[in-house]
């Protein structure tokens, strides 16, 4: 009998949930107060858009160069220069460059004589500086290079995408789910159905954990569509079946959703208990940042630090970088994956849990807004 009750409450409750859900998903995606959050996650697309158009540029200009050339080089032709070499050897090996560069230098009251020789094979391109006709310097730029892109797109990911785009994006969205009810003095209206406040956050949480999954991960999907565009076919199958693209695009989706459930639980709590959302949203935005120079088990109660762990590239930090940023960049103490997807869901859980106490609590006083 107990059972059967159970049973039929969980069944309301979940009917209630998605009656809610409905309501909220119309006024989170078309709300006037959020249209902003929807610039916020196309700004990366229009990063590795305009990246991708000034690389296929750049290809174009590498073609056009390559065809120009007195011979049809390959990568290994360009390697085969060297230092030391005579213009003589240069032209024997590449032919009469197709662009080329002439100035005079004074050094200690000697006339320098300099040339500039630009070749490419039409993916790669080769400047060769000569001083007086002897090779000086030799500097490939290569077409494709899909590790450094990689570092670039997770570069972009971690602290432009998770850091700013998501936290602000959660913020605007959960910040307003009980907040926004209240400026709008139509809470009451939630408060006086017959539906516990406990299924009303869970609905309304679930409602923004819905929008901004859905606004967020679009827009994961058209930054991985964009930074592929400017690889050629065959360098954009290499990437995806050889070199784990669409693996680390899957675990990027994956790091997505769960930073949407750790900022929003955070987000919600924090609209609960605060009547100004500026002063939680910079308490917990300087939290996260300060979280590589936090002792060991305080890195443990924030969200970037277990995402971070779950981030499928690495960013290096190169000899000479500054000591703060080097510690920015890198992620020292690492967990491992089941570990922080557990750890983002307890602290989920806990502000959850947090949020169930206080919406209990929670006095409607529209004239203290």
């Amino acid at each position: 009998m107990t059972i059967a009750i159970t049973s039929g409450k969980a069944k309301i409750w979940w009917a209630q949930i998605k009656a809610v859900i409905r309501l909220e998903m119309r006024k989170t995606f078309f709300a006037k107060r959020g249209l902003w959050i929807y610039l916020v996650a196309a700004l990366p697309v229009f990063l590795f858009i305009a990246f991708a158009v000034a690389t296929s540029g750049r290809q174009h200009q590498r073609a056009s160069i390559a065809r120009r050339g007195e011979k049809m080089l390959t990568y290994l032709d360009l390697l085969a220069v060297k230092p030391g070499m005579t213009r003589q050897d240069v032209l024997a090996i590449l032919g009469k460059p197709p662009v080329t560069f002439h100035w005079q230098e004074n050094r200690t009251g000697e006339l320098v004589s300099h040339e500039s020789y630009g070749y490419s094979d039409g993916q790669n391109d080769l400047n060769v500086g000569l001083a007086d006709g002897k090779v000086e310097s030799v500097n490939i730029e290569n077409g494709y290079n899909p590790g450094q892109d990689a570092i670039m797109f997770a570069g972009v990911f971690q602290f432009f995408f998770l850091r700013l785009a998501i936290f602000f994006g959660c913020l605007g969205i959960f910040m307003n789910l009980f907040r926004g009810e209240i400026l709008d003095r139509s809470l009451h209206f939630y408060f006086l159905a017959p539906v516990r406040r406990e299924v009303l956050m869970v609905g309304k949480f679930l409602a923004g954990l819905l929008a901004t999954c859905t606004i967020f991960v679009a827009s994961e999907l058209l930054q991985t569509a964009a930074f592929l565009w400017h690889f050629s076919p065959s360098a954009r199958e290499v990437y995806l079946y050889h070199n784990h693209g669409l693996e680390h695009a899957a675990v990027y989706v994956g790091v997505t959703i769960l930073a949407c459930v750790g900022y929003g639980a955070f987000f919600l709590v924090a609209g609960m208990l605060f009547r100004n959302p500026i002063l939680p949203a910079a308490a917990i935005l300087i939290w996260e940042a300060i979280n590589p120079f936090l002792p060991g088990i305080l890195k443990q109660f924030s969200v970037i630090y277990y995402l971070k762990s779950l981030c499928p590239v690495e960013i290096p930090s190169p000899p000479g970088t500054p000591p703060l940023l080097a510690l920015l960049i890198s992620n020292t103490d690492p967990v491992s994956a089941p570990v922080a997807v557990v750890g983002i869901v307890i602290v989920a859980l806990i502000a959850l849990y947090a949020s169930s106490h206080q919406v209990r609590r929670m006095e409607i006083n529209y004239t203290t807004e």
